[in-house]
């Protein structure tokens, strides 16, 4: 048996229940991981709260990192006793333990602990797809990074700086803003106190960014529209405003030809030798240190609703691990 956190309703942080659950073992490629660490995100809190509807019951978490226990027939990449991390479908990772599908577990490099392996996966994966799988971007770019002084953001800052490219933050106070430059941001701006798409202009004398990458969503996507140049690429990855509404497509002719996508992680990642090469790229970054896992809150698996209630106030910086 395992403790495993699960949804009966899609609702508020009130809705999740640690269950005891029985694990089983592997089947055709499958394997069984023993968590160490598990990992939190906003996707979390979508599919909680039923903005991307779940088949109910469900167990939730997206990522986790720990030791392989058991492999199934056909899988060939991890053994037991392997240390790996994950990012992937389905949900279930609030768990000690649990059977997944094994293509898109990682195996994870002795010099990167449990808790680091749980909270880069997602977070780091996606910086990798933002940068170098969803537009071209090179040295010398400029790019606006919504909501810098989070996970993701965090490890944004300091991918853009290893590659050359001038970041620009926003973040919501005066000291995750400095959070951002510490951590590599060119520029940051204070969404609460600042117009950002003024200050953008300001900072590209009137030019405007190559790319934005919003996660945040309805607060922010016109704003961010201001802000690209023409036959620049607007990226909207997520929703922690809202979602964003219906889009007027003569926006984008009238803003200079601008290109608009909403890529999500697991389309990036579904096949297993693209997925296994996009994390020893990230796991690179981390190992030659040229990107830092900020762990800056934890809780045990058992408080996980009060992680949640957290992470959607936005009071947290960096990344959030759950402890099983």
């Amino acid at each position: 048996m395992a403790r495993t956190v699960i949804i009966e309703a899609h609702g508020g942080p009130e809705t999740l229940k640690l269950t005891d659950h029985a694990v089983g073992d592997p089947g055709p490629g499958e394997l069984r991981i023993r968590h160490h660490a598990c990992g939190l995100n906003f996707i979390d809190v979508y599919q909680r709260s039923g903005l991307y509807p779940m088949q109910l019951p469900a167990a939730l978490g997206m990522e986790a990192a720990g030791v392989i226990e058991a492999v199934g027939e056909g899988v060939t990449h991890l053994k037991p006793g392997d240390r790996a991390a994950y990012a992937a479908q389905p949900p279930g990772a609030y768990t000690e333990a649990r059977v997944m599908p094994a293509a898109q577990v990682c195996p994870l490099p002795d010099g990167i602990d449990f808790e680091t392996g749980a909270a880069m996966m997602l977070k780091g994966l996606t910086v990798q797809y933002l940068f170098h799988r969803t537009v071209p971007l090179k040295a010398g770019d400029t790019v606006l990074f919504h909501a810098a002084a989070g996970g993701v953001g965090l490890i944004a800052c300091q991918w853009a700086r290893s590659e050359g490219i001038r970041l620009i933050a926003t973040a919501g106070s005066d000291t995750k803003c400095a959070l951002a430059r510490e951590h590599g941001a060119a520029e940051a701006i204070n969404y609460n106190t600042r117009d950002f798409a003024a200050r953008v202009a300001e900072l590209t004398d009137g030019r405007g960014v190559d790319a934005v990458m919003d996660s945040v969503g309805a607060a922010t996507f016109e704003g961010s529209l201001k802000c690209l140049r023409p036959l620049g690429m607007m990226i909207s990855f997520g929703n922690a405003s809202g979602p964003v509404p219906p889009v007027d497509l003569g926006k984008l002719a009238a803003g200079g030809s601008l290109q608009l996508t909403r890529p999500t992680l697991f389309t990036h990642i579904a096949d297993h030798e693209t997925c296994q090469a996009m994390a020893r790229q990230l796991f690179d970054k981390v190992l030659s240190g040229a990107v830092h896992i900020r762990v800056d809150q934890r809780y045990p698996l058992e408080d996980v609703a009060e992680a949640h209630r957290v992470l959607e106030a936005r009071e947290t910086t960096g990344s959030t691990v759950l402890m099983p």
